[in-house]
């Protein structure tokens, strides 16, 4: 079957699941929570395929990306089950006007459609799209990465429920067919790396939300707590480093450089060979490369999503040089700044213009999950109809639905 095909049977399923009330989505969605544990040896051995194929191929951070296992697995299943928990929003009634005509005008919640995702090496993306499609009242296709594709396959073979489908072609050419299926798909949402972000922004003729790219920064700043703000920066960069949420630049304060970053070297990089973890390499500029030893800082290092043990480290003099600094090189995705400092938070929030703006927590809670969404479709990093972690609200779009008696104009 060619994608297009798959794209017009599975838009065609739409009317089957317009009928089902929210009790019977919540049914729908703990049943396929539970086939995902039940299907779990199959699901796995398709990974490990996935996995040995890729070895070799792609990092072993990548690796880390794409492995499930039962405590992956069987978070996943809460995700979905964390959904079914959810509100329904199909038909919430937005706003209500009374004109003085007598005409009642009412903004109501509808699904947007058929929603298909391009995405990589992260096999939680298809449990995750079923989930909230399903419950926001859309049908989804996915096309899978070549890495991902046994894994991907295996968990929509367990949670298939017409919603639902997978391109098993995993060339250019489907992504392609995908993105200039106009009339088809109502909305592109592509989960990877920058290359497969512009590719789909450039060449979607579909409605596409740009997403997932995270040039994340934190700032530590003269006031800060110097503990809290290690354990900050440890986790944002080491906790995962694969993750879109994860920390690729710290800013500094002068101030607190001399005691900061050499406690910042002994905590990332010496504690963490001694005790057999991967150690962060840190990218510096000269004045930091003054205080620590490190790999001096190329020219596109501010500027580069590492997706790796790999920080960059540049010390700053005061707050609004941090924030010039994020405005010049961020992708617009999360930013935090470590502080005891009231004003100095404020003028942060204030001046950093990112979907998730922190005070003294890491960067790394910017997550669907995280936030209370169950999960996500994607993090969005545009600004126009979804911003940040996208779950059910951003999966809907509304229309007006106007009661009348007869009025004319």
């Amino acid at each position: 079957m060619t994608t297009i095909d798959i794209l017009k049977k599975t838009r065609a399923a739409r009317g089957g699941l317009a009928v089902l009330d929210e009790a019977g989505k919540n049914a729908l969605l703990l049943s396929m929570a539970d086939s995902l544990l039940s299907h779990e040896g199959a699901i796995l051995a398709e990974n490990e395929a996935d996995m040995s194929d890729a070895r070799g191929h792609i990092s072993d951070v990548m690796l880390d990306r794409l492995r499930l296992d039962h405590d992956r697995l069987a978070g996943m299943a809460d995700g979905v089950r964390a959904i079914a928990a959810l509100p329904d929003h199909t038909g919430r009634v937005l706003s209500e006007v009374r004109r003085p005509n007598g005409l009642v005008i009412q903004k109501v919640q509808v699904p947007l459609g058929l929603v298909s995702i391009i995405y990589e090496s992260r096999p939680n993306v298809t449990s995750d799209a079923a989930a909230l499609a399903l419950k926001s009242g859309n049908v989804c296709v996915l096309r899978s990465g070549k890495e991902a594709y046994r894994t991907a396959r295996a968990i929509v073979q367990a949670l298939k429920a017409g919603i639902l489908n997978i391109v098993d072609d995993t060339t250019h050419q489907s992504a392609a067919d995908i993105m200039t299926a106009k009339g088809l798909v109502d909305l592109l949402i592509p989960r990877g790396g920058a290359g497969l972000i512009r590719a789909c922004v450039a060449g979607a003729t579909v409605p596409c939300i740009e997403t997932g790219t995270g040039i994340c920064h934190v700032y530590v700043d003269e006031s800060a707590d110097l503990s809290k703000a290690l354990n900050i920066v440890e986790n944002a960069k080491a906790s995962r480093p694969s993750v879109c949420n994860a920390e690729e630049v710290l800013l500094v304060h002068s101030a607190a450089a001399q005691s900061f970053l050499p406690q910042l070297k002994k905590r990332l990089v010496d504690d963490r060979a001694a005790a057999g973890k991967v150690p962060v390499e840190l990218r510096l500029d000269e004045r930091a490369a003054a205080i620590i030893p490190g790999t001096p800082a190329g020219e596109r290092d501010f500027d580069t999503e590492f997706l790796n043990y790999i920080l960059a480290v540049k010390i700053v003099d005061s707050v609004d040089e941090a924030i010039a600094h994020i405005a010049a090189h961020s992708t617009g995705h999360s930013e935090a700044i470590v502080t005891e400092d009231p004003a100095h938070a404020e003028a942060f929030v204030n001046g950093v213009d990112s979907a998730a703006v922190y005070v003294n927590a890491s960067t790394r809670f910017t997550d669907g999950g995280e936030f209370g969404l169950g999960c996500e479709m994607g993090i969005s990093t545009q600004k126009l109809h979804a911003r940040g972690p996208m779950g059910l609200e951003e999966l809907c779009s509304y229309k007006y639905v106007i009661h009348g008696d007869g009025q004319i104009r």
